[in-house]
């Protein structure tokens, strides 16, 4: 095992043993050989698409592939080694369907590049003879290929590549979830396919793969801007909102993660059972889009963000949903009350799968919901939430006001992910810190450092706008884009807009890619540099966007202020 792909990674050089993250090690190779077959997919299916032959279920194998892999998602030995037999049967599927169309030759492996049949397919005299790419890769010799991170050898490629893969694997999380709503990109899958392939292509350098890297960002907006498309498109453009933290006595289901489908199945299914709806962590922003404010029984927000889970789920009595990544091993004390969905999985855990329209049962929890007890309460009062583009940009008159009037100096992006390391209550202390002129844009579950507080507004305009999930941060580019229309600025960076993001997984940094390919620079990043840029990858980064690792609240003041 070797995995650096997270924020937390041991002694911030890489988890060899057992992940921070509690993934063991078999899981973790496990993963890397998924994302190996994934490549193989990638190649038939890029094929396929090019002659109009690929079909949805193999689009979406690739995206759910790549997001089982993300941090805090799957867990189980079994659910990967489903998916890698799964995968194979989709490779082949593909494959006999492009030599049935005459676009490959079974018997001749001529036609494909040089390094294909090095890489996958194995060099020497013979190649030839062998069946096309990844014709020597079966269910019993992936043990024996090395797909780990470490089989790249040249540290500054191994850098780019691990960059572009993670981005993917944000995207396809995103991609994921507009998917389940019927939005679909062929332009992002195509690029997907083209860059998976691109990790394995040996005459690839820094000088190709940075640009690629960033074309990744590019897609990323695109696919951030279809989820956008597809969440307000079927529940309304989020509203400011003031979310209850509280709880009432009733029983109740905790629904956690990111998906809103599976949120709206869980309402219609306990109107009139007497058990109440709860969101948490990401879950959060759903309480302010207008399609599920009718329902009744849906309460507010419990808790705070994923990594006290273990502490909150204990206490809130009844079954929680874990509808996407940001689950941590359970304690026995919940084990039997917590429930996964989709991608999630984690051994000894109960899953609930979709029938084929995509449709979920969950009569089960909700029976036992109701012999549950009413949830223990944590806090008390509302948090405000809901300040989306549309909501935000509604104000964008005072907001030009307020700027000119010199009542706001300056707007902060804190977006990003959350962490359980205590070098964290740094992005508390800063938001704390910042002078009462300051405005906080904010999106993710970095906001559960200091949504909390008391910090007042400006003229009647929050002193902490918050967009909503991680991938409602393509909120806070469209509202910096606005800004500086109004303001008259062909620059965005010329905006009084400073950026001081918290990053953890791997969504984070399709978001940050987003923002790079977008022209954003002078991004202040931490709590720690990832461990997967490499030094001579963080100085490009450095020359052409002005990164820089996040330092004291005091020096980071003075320099984002």
């Amino acid at each position: 095992m070797f995995c650096y792909q997270c924020e937390e990674t041991l002694n911030a050089t890489g988890c060899t043993k057992n992940g921070v993250c509690g993934k063991n090690g078999e899981v973790a190779d496990l993963q890397d050989d998924l994302i190996y077959l994934l490549k193989s997919i990638a190649f038939y299916n890029s094929k396929a698409r090019s002659n109009k032959l690929n079909d949805a279920k193999t689009d979406q194998f690739i995206l759910d592939g790549l997001f089982a892999t993300v941090t805090n998602t799957n867990f189980s030995k079994a659910d990967i080694e489903r998916l890698i037999g799964e995968g194979f049967e989709i490779k082949d599927g593909v494959k006999k369907k492009l030599i049935s169309a005459k676009v490959i030759d079974e018997k001749s492996g001529s036609s494909f590049p040089a390094w294909i049949k090095e890489k996958l397919l194995g060099a020497g005299p013979k190649a030839d003879e062998e069946l096309p790419f990844m014709a020597k890769v079966t269910p019993e010799s992936l043990a024996s290929v090395n797909t780990g991170i470490l089989a790249t050898e040249n540290e500054d490629v191994r850098s780019l590549r691990e960059l572009l893969t993670y981005g993917l694997k944000g995207m396809a999380a995103y991609a994921h979830h507009a998917n389940v709503l019927g939005y679909k990109d062929e332009n992002v899958m195509a690029f997907i396919e083209k860059a998976l392939l691109a990790t394995m292509d040996d005459s690839m350098g820094i000088n190709e793969l940075v640009p690629l890297v960033l074309e990744c960002g590019s897609k990323g907006v695109a696919t951030l801007a279809l989820l956008d498309k597809a969440n307000t498109t079927t529940y309304g453009n989020p509203e400011p909102t003031a979310v209850n933290i509280g709880v009432r006595g009733n029983p109740g289901i905790l629904i956690s993660g990111h998906d809103l489908r599976d949120l709206e199945q869980f309402l219609e299914q306990t109107q009139g059972t007497g058990v109440d709806i709860y969101t948490h962590g990401e879950m959060l922003p759903a309480n302010s889009y207008p399609a599920f404010k009718g329902y009744e029984n849906f309460v507010g927000n419990y808790g705070g963000s994923w990594w006290k889970q273990k502490e909150e789920f204990e206490k809130f009595n009844g079954p929680i949903f874990m509808t996407t990544n940001c689950i941590v091993p359970p304690k026995e004390s919940y084990i039997n009350r917590i429930y996964t969905t989709g991608v999630v999985g984690f051994d000894g855990v109960a899953h609930i799968r979709a029938d084929k329209d995509g449709n979920k049962d969950f009569s089960a929890i909700i029976e036992q919901a109701k012999k549950c007890d009413s949830p223990e309460q944590l806090e008390e009062g509302t948090i405000m939430g809901g300040f989306a583009h549309v909501s935000a940009l509604s104000v964008a008159d005072k907001i030009v006001e307020a700027v000119k009037g010199g009542q706001i100096k300056k707007f902060v992006v804190m977006a990003g992910c959350d962490g359980r390391h205590k070098e964290r209550i740094y992005y508390t202390d800063f938001a704390e810190a910042l002078p009462k002129d300051t405005v906080i844009l904010t999106a993710g579950c970095a906001k559960y450092r200091y949504n909390k507080l008391d910090l007042g507004d400006i003229g009647g305009i929050p002193r902490v706008i918050d967009a909503g999930q991680c991938n409602d941060s393509y909120s806070l580019v469209v509202i910096a884009q606005k800004l500086a229309e109004a303001f008259g600025l062909d620059d965005i960076n010329d905006l009084p807009i400073s950026y001081n993001i918290a990053w953890y997984e791997q969504k984070a940094v399709l978001v940050l890619l987003a923002l790079l390919s977008l022209g954003v620079r002078n991004i202040t990043l931490g709590p720690k540099l990832p461990a997967f840029v490499s030094p001579n990858v963080l100085n490009v980064l450095v020359e052409q966007f002005n990164i820089r690792p996040n330092a004291t609240v005091e020096e980071d003041l003075k320099v984002l202020l």
